[in-house]
C-alpha cells in the first residue's frame, strides 16, 4: 500500500510514523524508550493530539493496523498462526518453500510480530498517555486505555506464556512475568479500569476530539460510551476467568461471578456494544484480513470451518466465505464451499487460491476495506454465560440452554441472517461434513465430529460444553486468536489435524500446536531473561509445550 504523504496532516503523519517506525524496529526494549515521532510531548498535547495519536494507535494495534496500513504485520501477528491453528484460515501460498508455521516448521521471523506489537504499539502508546496525565485529565478515558492494554496483553501471553509486563520500560533487559502473575495483574487492572470508568458523570470534562480518539464507540453519547467500555471490561474479565477454569477453578468462579454481577456495570448484551475497532476514514488504513485475502490471495478458508458450516447447512456460510468460482480448473466443483486443510500436502498457489476465500466479492461483500475488526461480541459473551451456567455459577441470567440459543440468535443477527434460526436450533441430525480436497486426495478426511446442533438437556456436561464451544467458535469468526485459545483450553471444536507435520517430533499432530516459541530477537537482546522465562514453562521453548492454563485433563 502506498501513502500520499502530501495529503496527511502533521499529526496524522506522526501516527503513520509511530506505526511504521516502531513496527520495523529489531530491538524491542531498546526502542521502547525512544521518541520516534520527532514531536515533543507539548506538541502532541496541543489540542488533544496526543490522544488522537497514542490512544488510536493502541486500539488499532490489538488487531494490528500498525506499519502505516501495511498488512504484513497482521499477517505474521495472527493470520499465519492463530487464524490457522484456530481452524478459520489456511494459506494457499507455500511460503519458505513449503516449510513454515502452517506445517509446524516454525519460522523464526514469523514468531515475533505479536510480541513486538504489544510493546512498541500498545504499551508504549499507553505509557505515553499515562505520562501525559490522562488519568487526571480524563479519568474515564484512562479507564478505557487500561482495558485496551489488558485486551492486548492477554492475547500475547496466550501466544507465548510468560512475557515481560510488570517491569516493561524500566531498562533494556526486562524480566518475564509468569502467566499466573499476569492473569492476577489483568484482574487487578480491570478493577482499576472499572473505578475510572465509573467516575464519569454527565458534567465530566471530555476531550474535544473524543470521536476521533475512541475508535470503539465513535459518535456516541459520552455516558453511553463509558458504560459500554465498562461492559467490555467486565466481559473481558469473564473471558479471562473462564480461561482458568481447569488450572484454578475457584479463581475462575470468583472472577466470573464478579464480571456477571449486574451491580458491577453489566456485560456486552447487544451487537451495538461489540468490541470492534473502527477503521479510520483517512484512507491510510484498511482491514488487514480483507487486504491479504483480496489483494494478495494469501489466505483462504480452513477446511475445518467449511466442514462445520457446510455440514450444518449454516445460514452464515455465505456471509463468511465465497463459493468456488467457475473456471476451466474448477468446473466440477464450482459453486461449492471448499477450504484447505491445515498443513496440506502439495500446496500450489495457482490451484489452492481458487478455493473458498473470505467473502470480499459480489454485490454485497461481508468484508470490505473499512470493515471493523471485531475483538469481542455479544454472541461470545452469551456463550461464556452459557458455560458459566453449566458450571453452576451465579448471576448468569439464564440456563445453559437458553444462553446457548441466545448466543446463536445474536450471532445470526450480527451477520444479518434473518431466517432459519428455529430450524437451525432444532436440527439434531446434521453434523460436520467430511473433507474432500479437489486437488490432492492425500488431504481428504472423515468428518471431525458427530456433534449436532440441537441442545440435549440429557447429555453429559462434557457434550454440552462441546456444543457450547463449537457454536461459540462458529460465532466469533474471524477472531482466530480467541478461537485458538479456546481450542487449546477445551479441545473443542474438533478440528482436522495438520496433514504434514514438519516439527521433527516436537509437536504432536493429534494434540496440535500449543504456543509460539519466544522471538529470536529476544534471544539476541534479552538472552538471560529468556532463559529465565523458559524455566517458567512446563517444558522447552517450542510449539509442543502447554501454557500454564492449558492443563491436560478433562473439562469437568
Amino acid at each position: 500500500m502506498k501513502l500520499n504523504i502530501k495529503n496527511i496532516s502533521k499529526f496524522s503523519l506522526a501516527l503513520v510514523l509511530i506505526g511504521g517506525t516502531l513496527s520495523s524496529c529489531t530491538k524491542d526494549f531498546e526502542d521502547y524508550n525512544k521518541d520516534n515521532t520527532g514531536l515533543t510531548d507539548e506538541d502532541l498535547k496541543a489540542d488533544g493530539q496526543d490522544l488522537v495519536l497514542y490512544f488510536r494507535n493502541a486500539q488499532m494495534a490489538i488487531y494490528n493496523f500498525s506499519g502505516a496500513g501495511d498488512p504484513n504485520s497482521y499477517q505474521t501477528q495472527q493470520n499465519l498462526n492463530a487464524d490457522v491453528y484456530g481452524g478459520y484460515f489456511m494459506s494457499p501460498t507455500p511460503f519458505n518453500s513449503g516449510q513454515n508455521n502452517l506445517n509446524y516448521a516454525m519460522v523464526n521471523g514469523w514468531n515475533g510480530e505479536a510480541f513486538k506489537v504489544l510493546y512498541l504499539d500498545v504499551i508504549k502508546s499507553i505509557d505515553k498517555l499515562q505520562k501525559n496525565d490522562l488519568a487526571e485529565t480524563y479519568p474515564a478515558l484512562w479507564g478505557s486505555a487500561i482495558v485496551i492494554k489488558v485486551a492486548a496483553a492477554s492475547r500475547v501471553t496466550d501466544i507465548y506464556g510468560p512475557i515481560p509486563y510488570s517491569q516493561v520500560g524500566t531498562s533494556n533487559t526486562i524480566p518475564y512475568d509468569k502467566q499466573s502473575d499476569l492473569y492476577n495483574s489483568f484482574f487487578e487492572e480491570l478493577d482499576k479500569a472499572a473505578e475510572y470508568l465509573n467516575s464519569y458523570k454527565a458534567d465530566s470534562p471530555m476531550a474535544a476530539k473524543i470521536d476521533q480518539i475512541d475508535l470503539v464507540f465513535p459518535n456516541t453519547d459520552n455516558q453511553v460510551r463509558f458504560k459500554n467500555w465498562l461492559k467490555i471490561a467486565n466481559s473481558l474479565r469473564l473471558r479471562l476467568a473462564i480461561r482458568l477454569v481447569k488450572i484454578d477453578p475457584q479463581l475462575a468462579k470468583t472472577q466470573a461471578e464478579k464480571a456477571l454481577d449486574p451491580a458491577n456495570g453489566g456485560i456486552i448484551e447487544t451487537n451495538s456494544e461489540n468490541f470492534k475497532i473502527t477503521v479510520p476514514t483517512d484512507g491510510t488504513y484498511s482491514n488487514p484480513l480483507w487486504f491479504i485475502s483480496k489483494n494478495w490471495a494469501d489466505t483462504r478458508i480452513n477446511a475445518s470451518l467449511a466442514s462445520y458450516l457446510v455440514g450444518y447447512d449454516d445460514p452464515r456460510t455465505s456471509k463468511y466465505m465465497s463459493p468456488v468460482a467457475k473456471d476451466p480448473i474448477t468446473t466440477t466443483f464450482a459453486g461449492k464451499y471448499i477450504g484447505i486443510r491445515t498443513g496440506a500436502e502439495g500446496i500450489e498457489k495457482d490451484n489452492y487460491q481458487k478455493l473458498s476465500a473470505l467473502n470480499t466479492e459480489g454485490t454485497t461483500p461481508t468484508f470490505i476495506a473499512s470493515t471493523a475488526p471485531i475483538l469481542m461480541t455479544a454472541a461470545e459473551v452469551y456463550f461464556l454465560r452459557s458455560e458459566a451456567a453449566l458450571r453452576g455459577w451465579a448471576h448468569t441470567g439464564g440456563t445453559a440452554q437458553s444462553l446457548y440459543e441466545k448466543g446463536v440468535e445474536t450471532s445470526f443477527s450480527q451477520w444479518g441472517v434473518t431466517a432459519g434460526l428455529s430450524t437451525y436450533l432444532n436440527d439434531n441430525t446434521r453434523k460436520a461434513s467430511a473433507y474432500v480436497d479437489p486437488f490432492n486426495a492425500k488431504n481428504n478426511a472423515e468428518s471431525p465430529s458427530s456433534l449436532t446442533i440441537k441442545w440435549n438437556d440429557g447429555a453429559t456436561n462434557e457434550e454440552k460444553l462441546e456444543r457450547i464451544i463449537t457454536q461459540k467458535w462458529l460465532a466469533i469468526f474471524p477472531e482466530g486468536q480467541e478461537a485458538w485459545s479456546e481450542f487449546r483450553r477445551t479441545g473443542y471444536p474438533r478440528l482436522f489435524p495438520v496433514v504434514v507435520n514438519n516439527s521433527g517430533g516436537l509437536i504432536d499432530s493429534k494434540i496440535q500446536i500449543r504456543r509460539l516459541p519466544f522471538p529470536q530477537n529476544e534471544y539476541n537482546t534479552n538472552a538471560v531473561e529468556v532463559q529465565n522465562a523458559i524455566s517458567l514453562l512446563d517444558g522447552p521453548d517450542n510449539g509442543g509445550t502447554r501454557l500454564w492454563w492449558d492443563v491436560n485433563k478433562g473439562n469437568f
